[in-house]
């Protein structure tokens, strides 16, 4: 998204650092694909439906992302052919990990099962979320890339 979203879904799409025009779109793009940018990663800022509703200047920055951040990256990164859907998954997971010095982000014996088990060619719209918010601007968007399953330390936390 650039800028001109905030016309469109006004509060649901301020966030900050705020959107960018399209020229600055192209160059993030540009950056993930010659690894200038070399990961990619999602504050998930819920607010409730009260906060969003003041006037835009009052409202609080952010959005929520975790649930749409996978799919988004395969919609608007992978099929366009920006990225490969390795490279995708290496900037959500290895690289940010890495980064953070975290143990994780990579699957390993003796490691804990953190998963996320997706089919990147399923078609899906969001609707409703698992959040307790629903602050997006992509509710509605036609998006491809379904999380079926969540694994967390082993355990399946979220399953579709």
């Amino acid at each position: 998204m650039t800028d001109e979203a905030v016309l469109k879904y006004g509060a649901l799409a301020k966030m900050n650092p705020p959107l960018r025009t399209e020229n600055d779109r192209l160059a993030i793009i540009e950056g993930l694909k010659d690894s200038t940018i070399d990961l990619i990663a999602t504050d998930h800022a819920p607010h409730s439906t009260e906060e969003k509703s003041r006037p835009i200047t009052q409202t609080p920055s952010g959005i929520i992302g975790l649930e749409t951040s996978l799919a988004l990256g395969i919609t608007s990164l992978v099929r366009p052919g920006h990225l490969t859907l390795s490279q995708l998954i290496e900037k959500m997971t290895i690289n940010p990990a890495s980064l953070y010095h975290l143990p994780c982000g990579s699957v390993a014996e003796g490691k804990s099962a953190d998963l996320v088990l997706f089919d990147p060619n399923e078609k899906w719209t969001p609707e409703t979320y698992a959040s307790k918010s629903s602050n997006s601007p992509f509710t509605g968007w036609e998006l491809y890339g379904k999380v079926k399953y969540t694994i967390c330390d082993g355990k399946i936390v979220y399953k579709d």
